[in-house]
């Protein structure tokens, strides 16, 4: 017999296609944001309800179920807003989830957000959530299960990208005390079966779409202006003779003897504009030339003279790396794995083919198939809904652990969970607690 599932705060699905995968059938989805909905609606043929707000209030309109999916918004816990945690609107959104559980009591219950949730600043709402769940009769463990895709190997659905989340796994007691023997089970954040993260090779393993099968190449390709920018720091970096590149950022306004600093200035700042002047006294030789030929950086942006180099023993040019245009600069790092997709637009380069990533390359990210469709919308459109968007690899690793924990313990019945199971090898469990 196949489990249900309920997809809330639902995207474009990455839930849906982990569970669909292991044996499920979706009874029921809802996501508030239309344009994320209709790419739902288009690959799973479920019509996704609106707002959840009024589908538990005053009655939960939400069936019942076996297992409660969801990666409620991040947002009120994300190190990009303000974190207000519960105290913000979408913050208790929470209480929601609360409210279907209480009428519902769907046996399992897998949720998913930023790993800032469990950080120090945000202990007392982590409290909070684990109170509220074990008042409701889940079990679930004290401290969180953090994991990334890219800890996991290409065979168990693992992608270059570094993705930290928070899993909350719970499952019902109905009443029951568990076997005193079982503890919540939680993934370690490290690397599965002596995978090396270091092995990850964007190209290769992405893999990156040939550009001769991109149809609208152009639209990724750097800019006039960006390969200027690039051409300006190579040009720095093919002269310095210094045995390591920095390990700060370089400011290029900030590159001369006496370090600006003034009252009143943060801490971090004070340092990094002294390591900027020591730097430059000790390259002054050739900093003071390389100025000179660009101008001082004046047709540069604020936010392009500055570098961040991540990219340790990769050959010294930006065109070997992975490159990132962010606000504050443009950090170059080895081209293994990426950094967290983001609803931003802050799309990676890949800087051996002066290009961004694809939509397509970037749903590969989060394991999405190739058979997956985002219809005719903007690039900008499918690249926020990737990046507020679940890896699959890391959902199903999690969950398919778990509840082959909890099957071991006695916690719920193998029968309604054969198909998860199916998908366990044990190249995919963890121990059982002693």
């Amino acid at each position: 017999m196949a489990f249900t599932f309920v997809d809330l705060f639902a995207g474009i699905g990455g839930f849906h296609y982990v569970m669909d995968a292991l044996g499920g059938e979706c009874v029921f989805a809802s996501e508030i944001d239309e344009q994320a909905a209709a790419v739902y609606s288009r690959n799973w043929g479920v019509e996704p309800a609106g707002d959840i707000v009024a589908l538990t209030d005053p009655e939960v309109l939400v069936p019942r179920h076996d297992v409660l999916c969801a990666g409620f918004p991040c947002q009120p816990f994300s190190k990009s807003g303000f974190q207000r945690g519960v105290a913000e609107t979408r913050g208790t959104l929470f209480w929601n989830i609360c409210r279907i559980l209480e009428e519902r009591r769907p046996p399992v219950i897998v949720l998913e957000n930023v790993r800032n949730l469990a950080g120090p600043r945000h202990r007392s709402t982590w409290e909070t959530i684990i109170r509220s769940l074990r008042n409701l009769g889940y079990w679930v463990a004290d401290e969180p299960a953090v994991f990334s895709p890219h800890f996991l190997p290409p065979t168990m659905g693992g992608t270059p990208q570094v993705r930290d989340r928070v899993f909350i796994i719970g499952f019902q007691t109905q009443g029951r005390p568990f076997p005193s023997e079982f503890d919540p089970p939680r993934v370690q954040r490290a690397p599965v079966e002596g995978w090396d993260v270091q092995a990850w090779d964007v190209e290769r393993d992405l893999p990156l779409e040939p550009d001769s099968s991109i149809p609208d190449l152009a639209a990724y390709r750097l800019t006039a202006e960006e390969e200027g920018w690039i051409n300006v720091w190579d040009d720095l970096l093919a002269r310095l003779d210094c045995a390591t590149l920095p390990g700060f950022p370089i400011w290029g306004d900030d590159l001369c003897v006496e370090p600006r600093i003034e009252a009143g200035m943060p801490q971090w700042k004070r340092g990094f504009l002294m390591k900027n002047a020591a730097f430059y006294v000790a390259n002054r030789g050739v900093i003071e030339p390389w100025l000179r030929r660009h101008d001082g950086l004046r047709e540069l942006p604020p936010s392009r003279r500055k570098l961040e180099w991540q990219a340790q023993d990769t050959e010294r040019s930006l065109r070997n790396c992975l490159l990132h245009f962010r606000p504050s600069g443009i950090r170059a790092k080895k081209p293994t794995y990426v950094p967290a997709l983001v609803a931003i637009n802050q799309t990676s380069i890949y800087g051996p083919r002066a290009r961004r990533l694809t939509p397509r390359e970037t749903a590969r990210l989060q394991g999405l198939p190739d058979t997956f469709d985002f219809g005719s919308q903007p690039d900008s459109v499918t690249y926020r809904q990737l990046g507020n968007g679940v890896a699959a690899g890391a959902v199903r690793y999690v969950f398919v652990n778990a509840v082959r924990h909890a099957v071991a313990a006695g916690v719920i019945d193998a029968a309604q969970w054969g198909s998860v199971l199916a998908e366990a090898p044990d190249a995919m469990r963890v121990p059982l607690a002693a």
